[in-house]
């Protein structure tokens, strides 16, 4: 398999487009299109940001060979933080559960002031939110993660930040009208299903670009 071929199975398994990857190696769409059909190859100074951004190593694009880096220890290592990880996240997710059943049975079913069950409730969610950001940062796979970001189209990042500005203000504006912190969180959920579903339509959109 000619280098070529390889740069094309590679962007394909990436569900890009020639346009994308040329914006994001700073090169024009025809350089890409030349690389793929093997018109000519990447200059050296572009071999780094090709394998950063289709995640492989030099060795396995210009040679077809995996990195002798990819030990035994090392792969054991990523299965534990693996499992670290999840670990940590199914904590953070439980002080999350334990946070909405305290506020639902607290104030309408043993009275207690509604300012110290909600302030209870909080801390339950900012335990919650502690420990999987931390899990994140300690074991978190840095590099595919913002691989991840920078494969997002930027019109979807502005959606992304337009809808979480927008649900911050509606949130705090209804919270502070009405004082029903145990419910309107549910905005929030709301906000990141509709998040999830326009990523959905990038990501298809992005995979007929590709074809």
């Amino acid at each position: 398999m000619t280098i070529g071929e390889k740069l094309l199975n590679l962007r394909k398994e990436k569900h890009l487009s020639q346009e994308e990857v040329a914006e994001k190696l700073n090169v024009t769409r025809q350089t890409i299109s030349k690389w793929e059909t093997d018109g000519s190859t990447p200059d050296f100074d572009k071999i780094v940001p090709l394998c950063k951004l289709y995640g492989i190593t030099a060795d396995e694009l210009l040679t077809g060979e995996k990195s002798t880096y990819e030990g035994t220890n090392i792969k054991e290592d990523y299965v534990i933080d693996k499992k670290k990880k999840g670990t940590g996240i199914a904590l953070g997710v439980l002080f999350y559960f334990i946070a909405v059943i305290w506020i639902m049975i607290t104030i309408p079913v043993f009275n207690m002031n509604p300012i110290v069950s909600t302030g209870i409730f909080l801390a339950f969610c900012g335990i919650g939110t502690y420990v999987i950001i931390y899990v994140n940062m300690v074991y978190g796979e840095k590099d595919k993660n913002k691989e991840k970001e920078e494969q997002e189209p930027k019109v979807y990042k502005q959606v992304k930040t337009i809808i979480d500005m927008i649900t911050l203000i509606i949130y705090l504006y209804i919270s502070f009208v009405t004082f029903a912190w145990h419910i309107t969180w549910i905005l929030w959920v709301v906000a990141a299903l509709i998040e999830e579903i326009i990523k959905l339509f990038f990501m298809l959109g992005g995979k007929n670009n590709a074809k």
